[in-house]
């Protein structure tokens, strides 16, 4: 259920910045807003929470990567206003606070992995044509694409990718990394060959595109780093230190 909140939210007055005190740190934060429960608690059974749950988890990903957080998220302004209102309408947050912009920023390699997600669409509406250009843009950051989608773990963004871009998941028979599967389809698209070893367990490559992506989901590990601070500044007789 999405937590109901009085009226529009600025986030201009909201602590997006990383936690010293408090709660949660700025993604957390950003996410419980967004739907009022904490990441770890998300129930995504349905299709229709589970979308919710992937885009709380790419805008609060976002937001603690600071900067605006629309093109860190992959959206125009009004692109981020429409998943706002449509996903999200009762927490009452708008993206006025931000700068407007007519259309969504993109290098070349962002818009080329967008475009290769939008012709592999197996969902309408507009969540799908979202999701595309939002994965694009956070493929571009450096860690695990699951992790800078900030999704618990990288079988939430398999079952993305089979739920909104079922052709092209299909295709990534061998479980390869998906990052380096977007751009070993580009390739071949083209025509051309990504790598020099035709067997892909010859190469010396291997474990970069086939490596285990297991880990701590950024939100977790921050939700750790933040519990571990607190317990330093507490002794051993429970009182806080001056």
């Amino acid at each position: 259920m999405i937590a109901a909140q009085a009226s529009r939210i600025d986030v201009s007055s909201i602590p997006f910045a990383p936690a010293d005190a408090g709660e949660t740190h700025a993604g957390r934060a950003f996410y419980r807003l967004l739907t009022g429960l904490d990441p770890a608690d998300a129930d995504i059974r349905d299709n229709d929470d589970f979308d919710r749950h992937v885009l709380a988890s790419i805008l609060a990903a976002s937001v603690m990567d600071g900067g605006q957080i629309a093109e860190r998220a992959g959206l125009a302004e009004r692109e981020l206003n429409e998943l706002l209102a449509q996903c999200f309408p009762s927490a009452g947050v708008r993206a006025f606070a931000w700068d407007a912009r007519s259309d969504r920023d993109g290098d070349d390699e962002t818009v080329m992995v967008r475009d290769l997600l939008l012709t592999q669409r197996s969902t309408d509406g507009e969540i799908s044509r979202w999701l595309a250009a939002m994965v694009a843009r956070r493929a571009m950051e450096p860690n695990h694409l699951w992790e800078d989608l900030g999704l618990r773990e990288r079988p939430e963004l398999s079952r993305l990718l089979t739920r909104h871009f079922a052709p092209l998941a299909a295709r990534n028979t061998r479980n390869m990394r998906w990052k380096r599967f977007f751009y070993r389809m580009l390739c071949e698209d083209d025509g051309f060959v990504m790598c020099t070893t035709p067997i892909c367990t010859q190469c010396s490559d291997f474990d970069l595109c086939f490596g285990e992506e297991s880990g701590e989901s950024r939100m977790a590990e921050r939700r750790r780093e933040y519990l571990r601070g607190a317990d330093d500044h507490v002794d051993p007789a429970g009182d806080r230190q001056p």
